[in-house]
């Protein structure tokens, strides 16, 4: 009786099961991190977006009624480097732009008094533009991180409170009807 073949038969079978194993537990730990890091992004990214629509809205409150604004600026400034830490390089870049562009505001809004020197309604508008405008490119540059399939947002929608120009289009076409918010 020949033992080879059987030899044969039952370690290529073992090493087999041990290969489809071993592949198996790596392509399922691989997945497994990406939710994490998904998670962890979404996460950050409503935090940051949430800190964000608190100090804009408290700001214009504050100057709109005359009365001092009470923000949290470590927390905002612990969501941005949250987001940093778990964004793609695109979003992170994007997140500085956006970071910048809310200094804009700040220096025209923070570094006055709301109660005896306030901005008024139309100088808040202007100095909001920019940072307006950044967070339509960080949301998008988001979108696009997490799936293509979601598309890009053409018009503002939270956060940035105040009267802007519609959103424009991919190919710079207008939106009509699309107000921002």
């Amino acid at each position: 009786m020949n033992i080879l073949p059987v030899v044969l038969t039952t370690f290529g079978g073992a090493l087999s099961a041990t290969l489809g194993v071993v592949v198996g537990g790596a392509v399922t730990r691989r997945s497994q991190e990406r939710h994490w890091l998904r998670d962890r992004q979404l996460t950050a990214y409503e935090e940051l977006f949430a800190q964000y629509s608190r100090f804009m809205m408290e700001l214009r409150r504050a100057h709109l009624d005359r009365r001092p604004a009470d923000v949290d600026w470590a927390a905002w400034s612990v969501a941005l480097t949250s987001a940093s830490l778990v964004a793609p390089l695109s979003v992170a870049t994007a997140i500085d732009g956006f970071g910048r562009a809310v200094g804009v505001f700040l220096s025209a809004v923070s570094t006055r008094d709301p109660v005896t020197d306030p901005v008024d309604e139309d100088g808040l508008d202007e100095a909001s533009r920019p940072a307006a405008e950044a967070h339509l490119v960080l949301l998008n540059e988001i979108r696009r991180s997490l799936g293509r399939d979601l598309g890009e947002m053409t018009f503002y929608l939270g956060g940035t409170v105040g009267r802007h120009q519609r959103g424009h289009g991919p190919a710079g076409e207008s939106q009509p009807g699309r107000d921002p918010v």
